[in-house]
């Protein structure tokens, strides 16, 4: 029986917050002993991609993922919109277009009732048909914690695929959301977040990372990935270390979303933020930035952004602009180390 708790009460995390560190991560799968994989994988295990990708012939490929994650917001139909849109946006960060998606649902049968899942479930399936994706069945479990997502499988041509390990020295770095959702949905989770941040939260996690992907592979991008739970330094870090590259960060030109810097000066930080911050910490030159702006750099992100490796500045950012994507210019890949040195503060978001 349902007792009027908010939904956000049933998750021990928020969003994408609740993922396995990267350190954690990288421990488990480095214990692994894996087979070969045939020779049709483009994309498998060894770069950290947002998916893998599967040679089909000379003109597609396929990209599969999956992703899900325990409540992010209170209401049903917008937790179900936010998880497709931040499952699809894996397939748009390989350049991707995604067709087909799966449910994944674990939802607690005597302490939720079912038309609260039916809501969760006609977000997702909205979200997807905005996309022309066809929802196509799935898997559902009873699990004490409300979980939701989706697989999601795309196309790619083969010379069109993007990956994070293809950053060369000179690119400019574009990110596409303003930073701090994993502050905001953590003061969600403690009933702390304003109306206003809510709302900025919700429809910055349901912007579709479609036209900018579509933009990347026009505008001749060396490298992309998405924003999410290992935050903008941990996503970076993982680009620079694949393509043995640096960068260097201008931490004033990060875009914020209203009353983040606050909220991680309050210590409203995720715990998935936490051990972002202590993963990235060894290869991250802090510069001037203070403890509260260093965790909102790795702030765990829920259907963040796009974080693209261009060569041609002018000619992405141009691009970007000619179809509506809101984008920062953030810092610039250089040869070296994988080494990320920041300079000046991170400020507060005003949008453009």
């Amino acid at each position: 029986m349902h007792d009027g708790r908010r939904l956000t009460s049933f998750s021990h995390g928020a969003g994408c917050g609740c993922k396995l560190g990267p350190d954690q991560l990288r421990e488990v799968m480095g214990s692994l002993r894996l087979p070969d994989v045939p020779a049709e994988v483009m994309v498998g295990l060894d770069t950290g991609d947002d998916a893998t990708v599967w040679r089909l012939d000379d003109d597609r490929s396929i990209v599969a993922t999956v992703d899900f994650f325990t409540p992010i917001v209170d209401d049903p139909y917008d937790w179900g919109r936010i998880a497709a849109t931040n499952a699809m946006s894996d397939v748009y960060a390989m350049g991707g277009t995604p067709f087909l998606a799966l449910n994944i649902v674990a939802w607690p049968v005597d302490d939720l009732p079912l038309e609260m899942l039916t809501s969760v479930l006609q977000g997702g399936a909205e979200a997807a048909a905005e996309a022309g994706v066809a929802v196509l069945g799935g898997h559902s479990i009873t699990d004490p914690e409300p979980k939701y997502g989706m697989v999601v499988l795309g196309f790619v041509h083969p010379d069109h695929l993007v990956t994070n390990a293809g950053a060369q020295p000179g690119d400019t770095l574009f990110l596409t959301k303003p930073l701090g959702l994993g502050m905001i949905s953590t003061a969600i989770k403690r009933g702390l977040a304003t109306d206003e941040q809510l709302q900025a939260a919700v429809d910055t996690m349901t912007i579709s990372n479609a036209d900018a992907a579509a933009t990347m592979v026009e505008a001749g991008a060396h490298a992309a990935t998405d924003v999410t739970g290992f935050g903008l330094l941990g996503h970076l870090q993982r680009m620079l270390a694949v393509s043995g590259v640096g960068a260097e960060i201008d931490a004033s030109a990060v875009p914020l979303l209203p009353g983040a810097l606050e909220l991680a000066r309050g210590d409203v930080v995720a715990g998935g933020t936490k051990r972002n911050h202590a993963s990235v910490n060894p290869t991250t030159d802090w510069g001037a930035c203070t403890p509260p702006e260093q965790d909102v750099l790795a702030d765990a992100q829920t259907s963040g952004g796009l974080l693209i490796a261009a060569p041609d500045r002018p000619r992405m950012r141009g691009a970007l602009h000619d179809r509506g994507v809101p984008c920062a210019e953030i810092g610039t890949i250089v040869a070296g180390e994988p080494i990320i040195r920041l300079a000046g503060r991170v400020g507060e978001y005003r949008p453009r």
